[in-house]
């Protein structure tokens, strides 16, 4: 290999995906001033000065909010997520919140924490008090699931098992998640529709224009009277001012939420558990390996897999020589790249393009190596934002 890809790190990523990374092609750090390449968890980006060396970034988890995507795709650079690595540990801790709130579970513990005495006094101040924490059963209840990406489904399924009856709501359904999904998940029209069917709600869909504030005082009214919401996808899904109004007037029954707010502090019927949907050893694990392998295949193939701005696109190398062209998605680019190929005398072997919205990416594969000049010249056909050359001679 010629040259070694710097790697940043912005967080502690997990060791289990650094290890992907050959140290004989790879330099990982957190004091890199010009990577190739950065990963990250939480940190936030947005003001931080992201250098022009900088080809990808992965984020070690399903939310990308905390990554100027906007900007990056502006120079070019796709933003890889791990999307569905934690999908099991946040389907576990919704089944968690599930059940704290049917079984009165906190304010139960709260009440037995605060008895004194001896064992017998605790034994009477017990009989006579469980009374007021009894709860209701799972089985047979309706939950209702709002986005039916990796965890939605994972949700649904557990409920399904649990003998519950289940609707789910996911107008941006893929054909690949409804071949997943259970033929006994009740598909809603509306959310209005699901909140009306429901004993319980979990939102698992990601923070956008259209989900901000999704959950806000009419849909609380439309809910089930004594019903439970769960939120375990973003804060600013859920209205707190809807919260407070629902569980006051007793049409909300518990609110169950990943996100403590100071709004809700205090609330007895409020369960805010401190952002834990992700926190398992497995799921952080995942993660890293998820996004490491991506960003590998990226830099070392120019495949593209799991991004949240570009195109998903993968190309088997059937040549030795091949390049990376990340570019607007404006008419005739592929006429360009061909025309500027052949006038240098190169062989296209293989080519592939894809777009997504304002977005294309194109991988050629070719017979022969380009020069520094033709990468230059792709490089300044309009509408053209990034241009990689990967021979072989640079991959693992």
């Amino acid at each position: 290999m010629d040259s070694t890809f710097q790697i940043l790190t912005l967080n502690k990523i997990s060791a289990m995906g650094l290890k992907r990374l050959p140290a004989t092609h790879y330099v990982v750090g957190s004091e890199i001033s010009e990577p190739d390449a950065i990963l990250v968890r939480s940190h936030n980006m947005h003001d931080m000065h992201i250098p022009a060396s900088v080809k990808a970034i992965a984020r070690a988890g399903a939310g990308t909010n905390n990554v100027p995507v906007k900007k990056m795709s502006e120079r070019g650079v796709p933003v890889f997520n791990a999307a569905g690595a934690n999908a099991n540990a946040v389907k576990e801790l919704v089944l968690a919140g599930m059940l704290l709130a049917a079984r009165n579970i906190v304010p139960a513990l709260h009440f037995t924490s605060s008895l004194q005495g001896d064992d017998a006094t605790l034994h009477k101040l017990v009989e006579d008090g469980k009374k007021h924490y009894a709860g209701i059963e799972l089985r047979g209840r309706t939950l209702g699931v709002v986005g039916l990406g990796a965890i939605g489904r994972l949700v649904a399924d557990t409920a399904l098992s649990l003998g519950m009856h289940v609707y789910g709501f996911d107008p941006e359904l893929t054909v690949d998640a409804a071949w997943s999904l259970s033929s006994q998940v009740k598909k809603a029209h509306t959310v209005e529709e699901l909140l009306r069917h429901s004993d319980f709600v979990t939102l698992h869909v990601p923070l956008l224009d259209a989900t901000r504030g999704l959950i806000n005082a009419q849909r609380v009214q439309a809910m089930k009277t004594n019903s439970v919401l769960l939120n375990f996808a973003r804060d600013e899904i859920v209205e707190s001012n809807a919260v407070l109004e629902g569980l006051h007037s007793k049409h909300l029954r518990c609110y169950v939420c990943d996100f403590p707010a100071k709004q809700l502090q205090g609330e007895p019927k409020v369960v805010a558990l401190p952002h834990l949907g992700a926190s398992t050893e497995e799921a952080e694990e995942n993660c890293a390996v998820m996004v490491v392998e991506q960003v590998r295949d990226y830099l070392e193939h120019g495949n593209l897999t799991n991004t949240v701005n570009f195109p998903t696109l993968v190309m088997p190398r059937e040549s030795e020589f091949r390049v990376a062209i990340a570019n607007s998605n404006v008419p005739n680019m592929l006429g360009q790249i061909s025309t500027t190929l052949a006038k240098s005398g190169i062989n296209i072997h293989n080519m592939m393009n894809k777009s997504r919205g304002e977005m294309a990416y194109t991988l050629v594969d070719t017979d022969s190596n380009l020069t520094e000049a033709l990468i230059a010249e792709i490089a300044a056909i309009p509408g053209v934002l990034m241009v990689r050359d990967l021979p072989l001679s640079k991959s693992a």
